[in-house]
């Protein structure tokens, strides 16, 4: 029996020893799937990125005989902090969770959302870029990147078909903690910023239905509108406000929706990265607007250093 005991012994340090050299093998030609802090650090964050637990979607079905039982389970199933976030993945705010049919359910939660970002984390074209923000009608969300890095992204409801958004690239003009809606003057839109003054383009807080609902306005959800309204630079205006100095944050709205077909978070569930915009496709969104994005942004720089001067 002994001599049993010391054949398992001896068996036991060989396997370990033989889990230690693999794990230093992977480690050497940097395959760990399990890598230290240390090594986390000094590895990109594409890198990073690469190592993180592959999140998945399941759905969760309305039926619609039997839709207030569905949403009373659903209420009870998930925390109020998972149904905003389920919500937010499939573009719904709380207001309009009544609409859900089929919902997009991740397995692991993250109430930022950046754990299930579909736009690159890091963009180098950006590198020199102090604040962009990015709309994607594609696929009815926000962006907001800081000298290249994704900082925040999430839901949006921009133009109906038949009231798009204008594509392409605007500033950031004058924000307005409340402002009054030009089409019904019964729509009040909190935390407004206006992105096209002659369209009366902005975005601001409003119902999200889950599609593209809104006159080109871009709909955002309320802790949304709150957080880019104190993030975003404002334009400046000469003396008596007449004539513009200075183009507030850069904005860009591009692509285009895929009008009565699937929604594209509904692909989620049987495609993870169905969503996601590859650095290329951002690239080519960004290229032909880079250079007066840095003209403008240095012509700020100047404005802001001379106002300084001034006083």
């Amino acid at each position: 029996m002994k001599h049993f005991r010391f054949l398992n012994l001896f068996f036991a340090i060989i396997i370990l020893a033989v889990l230690v050299q693999c794990k230093k093998d992977n480690q050497i030609s940097g395959n760990a799937k399990n890598p230290s802090s240390e090594t986390i650090k000094k590895d990109t964050v594409e890198k990073v990125e690469e190592i993180k637990p592959q999140i998945t979607f399941s759905a969760f079905i309305f039926p619609t005989k039997k839709k207030d039982s569905a949403m009373a389970a659903f209420n009870k199933e998930f925390s109020e902090e998972e149904r905003y976030t389920i919500l937010a993945l499939n573009r719904l705010d709380s207001k309009n969770k009544w609409r859900a049919d089929t919902l997009a359910v991740p397995d692991i939660f993250d109430h930022t959302l950046i754990a299930y970002s579909p736009f690159p984390k890091n963009i180098e074209t950006l590198k020199e870029v102090k604040k962009l923000v990015f709309f994607s009608y594609p696929i009815q969300a926000y962006a907001l990147y800081e000298s290249g890095k994704l900082i925040k992204w999430g839901p949006t409801s921009m133009g109906k078909k038949s009231a798009q958004t204008k594509r392409g690239l605007m500033f950031a003009n004058w924000k307005k903690e409340l402002a009054i809606s030009t089409v019904d003057s019964d729509w009040k839109l909190p935390f407004n910023v206006n992105v096209h003054n002659t369209l009366g383009i902005g975005w601001h807080q409003y119902d999200l239905p889950g599609f593209p609902a809104s006159h080109s306005c871009l709909r955002l959800l309320m802790d949304d509108a709150k957080y880019l309204y104190s993030w975003v630079d404002t334009w400046i205006l000469n003396k008596g406000g007449a004539t513009l100095k200075a183009n507030g944050t850069p904005v860009i709205v591009f692509g285009d929706y895929q009008w009565g077909g699937k929604k594209p978070w509904k692909n989620l569930i049987n495609n993870p990265v169905s969503n996601n915009i590859s650095l290329e496709e951002m690239n080519e969104i960004i290229k032909p607007h880079l250079d007066k994005i840095l003209r403008e942004q240095k012509n700020r720089e100047e404005v802001e250093a001379g106002s300084v001067v001034e006083e």
